[in-house]
């Protein structure tokens, strides 16, 4: 065994030394590389920088999100794209409206002197009256008085045009003159009188032709109309200021419609409307805007608007409620469906199709809704297609990548 093993040894120790030479010669080899690089590193600092080759600086493209699907994904989650595309928009407010009289064909009779009514014509509420119809008569002392003051400076009137009866026509002539002016003074100021108590110019003359005081007064309704409210009875004193009548002519009348307060800039003057009433089942009624309000109400959040209706036939009556449509023509808007847009509490966001399986999200800007379509004011242009089916799941895929849209989106 010793034999054996001395004679290994010596087989063996030729062959470790020449691995030994080897390594030491590598490493020497290694340094001499190494110090060579740092050597030349520090030649190339000491050169003037002119003397340094240029590198040219390539500007990196913008990365763009992208969501990759394939076909048949899309086809197996049911992704469907279509295109945005300027459509004529038109947008169709609903609100409801209530029938109200026509202030300006709204009329009051008022007590305008002491009295008592004698008599009375009209004895209901909601009758009928043309123009110029008899209301009632009333007794009033002062008007009886005023009357006979009138009928004195009549006769006065008259004695001093006739002129002086005596021989000295010279001195009586400017005493003449004075009475007279002062008669026609009295006589103006009593007619006039009349005149603001509502006698009439034809009561009046009558007064003149008979040389008598009139008992009584008579009003007349000063529009036609109905008899809306009737605040007197026969027999009953009256003094001035006090209502008797209020008359409304019903042949045209006013609705009164709210609209929202977002819904305000689409409203103007003049806009086009339908009103249908369950009192008359498949009648349209057109009208128009006729007024808006300048008060927003802070309830209901709501500013009113007036229509103008004719009543033919007198069949619509105050405090009715109707429907209102008011359609208003916006123009060619780009439009896109509004299942294609996903609000994500921060912005609006559509995935839009670049081909391939490739999506974009894309952060948008919206405007107004209608029929099923949102106008888009900014992030998309005509012609590029948007995910309008399945886009939560499209959405879905780009947070579990991590991906995020593209924020002030041109």
């Amino acid at each position: 065994m010793k034999k054996g093993s001395s004679r290994l040894r010596k087989l063996l120790s030729p062959l470790i030394a020449g691995c030994l030479v080897l390594i030491i010669a590598s490493s020497i080899q290694a340094q001499d590389h190494s110090q060579h690089g740092q050597t030349a590193a520090k030649i190339d600092k000491a050169k003037p920088a002119a003397a340094q080759p240029k590198q040219p600086v390539v500007e990196s493209p913008r990365d763009i999100p992208q969501v990759e699907i394939s076909t048949e994904q899309q086809k197996r989650i049911g992704v469907k794209t279509v295109k945005a595309d300027l459509l004529p928009m038109k947008k169709i407010i609903r609100t409801v409206g209530r029938v109200e009289a026509d202030e300006s064909r709204q009329a009051t009779v008022n007590a305008k002197i002491e009295g008592w009514i004698e008599k009375l014509y009209v004895n209901t509420t909601g009758g009928y009256l043309k123009k110029g119809a008899k209301l009632a008569e009333i007794y009033s002392p002062e008007l009886v008085a005023t009357q006979q003051e009138f009928l004195t400076a009549l006769k006065w009137t008259k004695e001093t045009a006739a002129g002086p009866t005596d021989g000295n026509k010279t001195a009586a002539s400017d005493l003449n003159k004075m009475m007279a002016r002062d008669a026609a003074a009295t006589l103006s100021a009593a007619r006039q009188r009349l005149l603001l108590w509502d006698i009439s110019a034809s009561q009046i003359k009558h007064i003149e032709e008979t040389g008598q005081p009139v008992r009584t007064l008579t009003l007349y309704a000063p529009v036609a109309g109905y008899v809306t409210q009737k605040m007197v009875v026969a027999g009953m004193r009256i003094m001035p200021g006090e209502k008797m009548f209020d008359i409304v002519d019903l042949s045209s009348l006013w609705v009164i419609a709210d609209i929202y307060e977002h819904e305000l800039p689409l409203i103007k003057v003049g806009n086009q409307a339908v009103v249908t009433l369950a009192y008359l089942p498949g009648v349209e009624l057109t009208s128009q805007i006729d007024y808006i309000y300048p008060s927003l109400s802070a309830e209901t959040r709501t500013v009113k608007i007036r229509l103008k209706l004719a009543n033919r036939g007198y069949q619509l009556k105050p405090q009715m409620f109707g429907n209102v449509e008011i359609k208003i023509n916006l123009g060619r808007k780009l439009v896109i469906p509004e299942s294609a847009v996903m609000d994500t509490g921060k912005a609006m966001v559509a995935y839009v199709d670049l081909g391939n399986g490739s999506f974009e999200p894309r952060e948008i800007k919206t405007g107004i809704r209608t029929d099923g379509y949102v106008e888009v004011l900014r992030g998309l242009k005509s012609g590029e297609r948007v995910v309008a089916s399945a886009n939560f799941l499209v959405d879905s895929e780009a947070q579990l990548k991590g991906i995020k849209p593209l924020s002030n989106p041109k």
